[in-house]
């Protein structure tokens, strides 16, 4: 470059704050960012070739991308060409597309990009109804000047995912582009062909979405010919698919078998991108509860009916039971850099059946059995030097249940709850604050889920299977819990085994989900 043989460069296009930043960026190697200089900071680091303030700005543009932000950074990312931020910045559309739209910065949207996200089958609404509004919504803004876009836009809305119901709203709404002075004509003259009315319906075309991360769930058992047999099979979701109306469900495929004994009520853990397995139930005996683990050596102590969390660098498997009326209250650590399992604090009372997150490096446990195999309503959190804290109780008693921690809340659901001698099905909800360690009543669960799996998938929480006390019938359903809309939504039917299944999240390689 010519500057290398020049004895003074001049630095065109960056401010005396961005050139200070980054001075301070190279002897300090941080930065202070926020949405006032973010943009300019990355234009002057991009300039500069500066890699580690560049790596930083990105690292604060992906990790700060929500509803109100995401289309400014799409926007950024296609005008630099950054790839990888234009990538996530357009998958969170596509994911919140609903709210994204209703925010301010939707009516400003270039015609091509919107219709560049109708276009695609990622695109994540409640119903395709909500598609329709969105774009009504773009073209209301500026009608003198979008209406001659209309028609192209309503290409992209799949009218014939919609019910006759959501198609009457449709019809209902009177929107007409003006082609020149003598007529007008109609907009969804197409539309009405395509849902079926006067001209040949084209083929549905459902919306399928392929999360980033794949949900897999490990062992279990399921009913086979009047028995029930325990697993050694993994599975995994590798789309999701939206139909007609509220119509969901997903597509599960066969990851892979465990290499041993079959296997439920066992603990999971996902550490550096690897998943461990431990502990559980081979068969139905009171002596088929196991320690032993698969990428680690065996427990100290055989567990079922138990929590295993990642916490750091470590897995920490934290109670269960050995055999009826022997819950643990014992909690072991394996750390990965000795290879080694040791006993920790142990729980100020014995526990199964419980439900537990880690949450800003603490461990917080939720319900479970006690020792006299009583559904409890404790929330407790667990130091592994210094043992239990107690927090503010439940709502309601279970155990056997959910707990997924999403936006700095902690959501619970499903299990069993106390019914003078026996248990009955537990289908209230509650979250948990744990800034202000308080309880909030949500949505009911429409089905019972007793010893299903849980996940946190694109914000939001899934409840996978279990049964139902009541009759002991599989509960084969996946119910998906949206803290937006505060609703339940049926996302179809399992493939594999139903109960006493584990879940979790990992990044497969794309060959396993083409």
């Amino acid at each position: 470059m010519r500057e290398s043989q020049q004895a003074t460069v001049s630095l065109l296009l960056i401010g005396a704050h961005e050139l200070e930043a980054l001075l301070h960026c190279s002897y300090r190697g941080d930065l202070a960012l926020d949405w006032d200089c973010v943009f300019e900071l990355t234009c002057s680091a991009l300039q500069f070739q500066f890699q580690p303030a560049l790596s930083l700005c990105l690292g604060f543009l992906e990790q700060h991308i929500d509803v109100h932000s995401c289309l400014d950074i799409v926007a950024f990312a296609e005008a630099y060409m950054m790839s990888d931020l234009l990538e996530k910045a357009e998958d969170f559309v596509l994911v919140h597309f609903q709210e994204v739209a209703a925010t301010p910065k939707f009516q400003d949207l270039p015609a091509e990009k919107l219709l560049d996200f109708l276009r695609q089958d990622g695109l994540c609404a409640p119903s395709e109804l909500a598609v329709f509004r969105a774009v009504v919504t773009w073209i209301e803004a500026e009608p003198d000047e979008r209406l001659p876009r209309a028609s192209d836009l309503m290409a992209g809305v799949r009218f014939p995912l919609m019910t006759f119901r959501e198609f009457r709203e449709v019809r209902a709404i009177n929107l007409q582009m003006e082609c020149n002075s003598d007529s007008n004509v109609e907009l969804y003259e197409s539309a009405l062909t395509e849902f079926g009315f006067g001209g040949s319906c084209t083929k549905v075309q459902d919306r399928v979405r392929h999360p980033k991360d794949a949900l897999i769930l490990i062992g279990g058992d399921q009913l086979d010919n009047g028995l029930r047999l325990p697993s050694r099979q993994l599975w995994f979701a590798n789309s999701m698919r939206s139909g007609v109306g509220l119509v969901k469900e997903m597509e599960w495929r066969v990851l892979g078998e465990m290499p041993e004994q079959a296997r439920f009520r066992h603990g999971v853990g996902v550490l550096d991108g690897k998943l461990y397995v431990a502990g559980g139930c081979h068969y139905y005996a009171k002596a088929d509860t196991m320690k032993s683990a698969y990428r680690l050596p065996d427990m100290q102590e055989r567990r079922s009916n138990f929590m295993m969390v990642v916490r750091g660098d470590s897995l920490y498997a934290i109670g269960g039971d050995q055999e009826i009326n022997t819950n643990l209250d014992s909690v072991e650590k394996y750390s990965p850099d000795k290879g080694t399992w040791s006993f920790m604090h142990p729980l100020d009372q014995p526990l199964s059946g419980h439900a537990a997150v880690v949450w800003d490096g603490e461990i917080f446990v939720s319900g479970g059995f006690n020792c006299k195999y009583q559904c409890l309503v404790s929330m407790l959190l667990y130091h592994p030097e210094q043992g239990t804290t107690y927090l503010a109780d439940m709502a309601h008693d279970r155990a056997l249940h959910c707990m997924e921690t999403l936006a700095n809340r902690f959501y619970v659901a499903g299990g069993v709850c106390n019914l003078r001698n026996f248990y009955t099905d537990q289908l209230f909800c509650e979250s948990y604050d744990p800034v202000t360690d308080s309880w909030t009543v949500f949505t009911p669960l429409p089905l019972s889920h007793v010893g299903a799996a849980s996940a946190v998938l694109e914000e939001k929480v899934y409840i996978l299977g279990g049964y139902c006390q009541e009759d002991y019938s599989e509960a084969r359903l996946v119910h998906r819990f949206d803290p937006i809309t505060q609703r339940w939504e049926n996302m179809g039917k399992l493939a594999g085994p139903v109960t006493d299944i584990r879940a979790c999240l990992l990044h497969l390689p794309a060959c396993l989900r083409k």
